[in-house]
């Protein structure tokens, strides 16, 4: 088998559309990118617009910035097809040896997206506020079982009459002591403690210490008792 601790850690970020994915991913590479080394690949449908959006942030260097245009669902590109991330993670493994980490981000999915293990090492499932308070205990795979749950763009509940604190509590029940952080990328103290997870896992990565997971798929059920 392998030594998975030879290679970059590989960090998803999957969420729905609107959440900030591409925002979160910008705020990663400012915080950690002068310590790690760091690449990224994005996934759109038809456009490379997120990867656009990374480089003109000069986040990182524009050629560590790799796009996949998926053509389809986008969780099919991250969990049931994973060839064409695959390729480009490991195209940017081979041209900038030795890096630290890569962050794969999904196209825009809905409360069922999960990454394969086959893809990456860990995840984070992204939510915003902006989508409502209750999104957060409606569950599902992502929401439930992540590595990390973010609620993100908290500096705009109060325009939408949205209790973070509830958010974040209805989250913490559903997933099971796994941890929640409620982020703005203008909140100086959250990034902080972004960066200290990502941090952690990394260096729990390097040490074999991590054991990666498969949130999967939702649970069997049916409403035909209805």
């Amino acid at each position: 088998m392998p030594d998975r601790t030879s290679r970059p850690f590989r960090l998803g970020v999957a969420g729905p559309v609107g959440t900030g994915k591409s925002t979160l991913i910008a705020t990663l590479c400012r915080t950690l990118s002068a310590e790690l080394q760091m690449a990224v690949v994005t996934n759109d449908i038809y456009t490379d617009e997120d990867a656009r959006l990374l480089r003109a942030a000069e986040v990182l260097p524009v050629e560590r910035i790799k796009a996949v245009e998926t053509g389809a669902c986008p969780h099919t590109a991250i969990r049931d097809d994973v060839t064409a991330n695959l390729l480009a993670v490991e195209d940017l493994e081979a041209a900038f040896a030795p890096l630290d980490l890569i962050v794969v981000e999904s196209g825009g999915d809905n409360l069922t997206a999960t990454f394969s293990p086959a893809l990456v090492d860990a995840q984070i499932f992204c939510l915003d506020v902006a989508g409502g308070g209750d999104v957060a205990r409606k569950g599902g795979p992502g929401i439930e079982r992540a590595d990390l749950l973010i609620v993100n763009k908290t500096d705009l509940a109060p325009h939408v009459e949205v209790d973070v604190d509830q958010m974040v509590a209805d989250a913490s029940a559903v997933r099971g002591g796994l941890p929640v952080l409620a982020l703005s990328r203008r909140d100086a103290e959250a990034v902080t403690r972004l960066g200290e997870w990502v941090r952690g896992v990394v260096g729990a990565y390097r040490d074999g210490r991590h054991v990666a997971h498969d949130p999967g798929p939702m649970a069997p059920h049916s409403h035909a008792h209805r």
